[in-house]
């Protein structure tokens, strides 16, 4: 079954309301084996809901409605869908006393627009809105599949999980499940992480595997399906093994986590604290931590040294190193990291030093960065990137590749 999911509502065209009611509709479909291939928005007008019928119509099995089911004259989605299947709208009067009953309950006046919430199409099943008053209903028209549900998320979401999900089960033949996991890698551009898996992604049949390059990082999701969700791990397993033994060393993590996330979690798990000393980053890096909650067992403190004199005077970065090299070099980065992790007495330090932009510094192009690390009783490992982009692009790429080489030297 493949399944069309259409939204009703111009402030969704207007930016107003984010279509979360999709997002969460093509997860729960995907877990019972139905494929997604359109996400439909359209505003309050029935003659383009009613263009976007017939489209969805010759392309899905299960065509699926939010919004636009209320009392108000701009709610026209069942009016217009009872319309094109040549259907009539008749009184669900289970609906209809769940309704009166909230008006009486809070003591309000029940307006006669109000009825036209219990409004149904004539043949369909009725799903119950255990949250709201509009009820949802679905409906098979010449062999298509018609669901209907309302637009707030708090009264679709337990309509479907307690409605809508087992009247879409008792239609599929073949109960499948479609599994998803995402990988997470980080210092490796799209095309270079394609080219290394390219014969992969050629003989993909199940699972799929599916590229995306975004916010600095690239992913892969891998998709399975099959009626057993051992059989669906064991593919995703496979093909994950396959990918890792190409592009491992730039894996970081899985699904939804981040760096900041990851690098939390490992200093968790190994007890460790850390402290940073930032110029170019201006705080960034501590401030990607401590937004994790419970961080504060882990973050010792940083130290913010955006002038040389804060280097010199509060980090006591060398004089003579700052004169030799300057303040953009590799063993300014390597002082700053052993002064701040031995100042705030943490296990780890990190630091910061180079040239954001616009700008060059100390004749140093804009992107040079050098990332120093220090930690106890061991030699300190510094860091040169060369890196493209503006300011904040190349101030946000710094804290990332610090949290990778952070991260490599403590799974190491």
């Amino acid at each position: 079954m493949n399944a069309e999911i259409i939204a009703v509502g111009s402030e969704l065209l207007l930016g107003q309301i984010a279509n979360t009611n999709a997002q969460f509709l093509s997860k729960q479909l995907a877990e019972i084996g139905i494929n997604v291939f359109f996400h439909t928005v359209v505003g309050d007008n029935e003659q383009r809901l009613e263009d976007t019928i017939h489209q969805a119509s010759k392309r899905a099995d299960l065509i699926i409605f939010t919004g636009g089911l209320g009392p108000t004259k701009d709610d026209l989605t069942k009016e217009t869908i009872a319309r094109v299947l040549g259907k009539s709208l008749v009184t669900d009067e289970q609906a209809m006393r769940s309704i009166e009953m909230y008006f009486e309950k809070t003591g309000r006046t029940m307006t006669p627009n109000n009825r036209k919430q219990a409004l149904v199409l004539e043949g369909a099943s009725v799903l119950t809105n255990d949250y709201g008053m509009a009820p949802g209903m679905a409906i098979e028209v010449s062999g298509k599949r018609y669901m209907l549900f309302p637009g707030p998320p708090k009264e679709l979401q337990p309509m479907f999980l307690n409605h809508g999900r087992a009247y879409l089960l008792n239609q599929l033949a073949v109960k499948e499940r479609i599994e998803s996991r995402v990988l997470r890698f980080f210092g490796i551009g799209e095309s270079q992480l394609e080219t290394e898996i390219e014969d992969l992604l050629e003989a993909q049949t199940n699972p799929t595997i599916a590229p995306l390059a975004g916010d600095g990082e690239v992913t892969l999701r891998i998709t399975s399906k099959h009626e057993s969700l051992t059989e669906v791990n064991r593919l995703i397993d496979e093909a994950e093994a396959a990918i890792m033994a190409r592009v491992g060393e730039f894996f970081y993590g899985y699904n939804e986590t981040t760096l900041p996330s990851e690098l939390v979690r490992e200093l968790e798990a190994q007890k460790l604290t850390i402290a940073s000393a930032e110029s170019l980053t201006g705080g960034l890096f501590s401030e990607r931590l401590t937004e994790i909650p419970g961080t504060s067992q882990i973050v010792k403190g940083a130290i913010i040294s955006y002038q040389t004199e804060v280097k010199n005077q509060v980090l006591n970065v060398r004089s003579e190193t700052i004169e030799k090299h300057g303040v953009v070099s590799e063993q300014c980065a390597i002082e700053m990291a052993e002064q701040v992790m031995s100042k705030l007495g943490s296990d780890i330090g990190v630091s910061f030093t180079g040239v954001a932009g616009p700008g060059t510094q100390e004749d140093q192009p804009v992107g040079t960065v050098h990332i120093a690390i220090a930690r106890k009783n061991e030699k300190t490992k510094a860091y040169l990137l060369q890196l493209s982009g503006g300011r904040q692009a190349i101030r946000m790429r710094s804290v990332r590749y610090a949290c990778q080489y952070l991260l490599k030297e403590l799974r190491s």
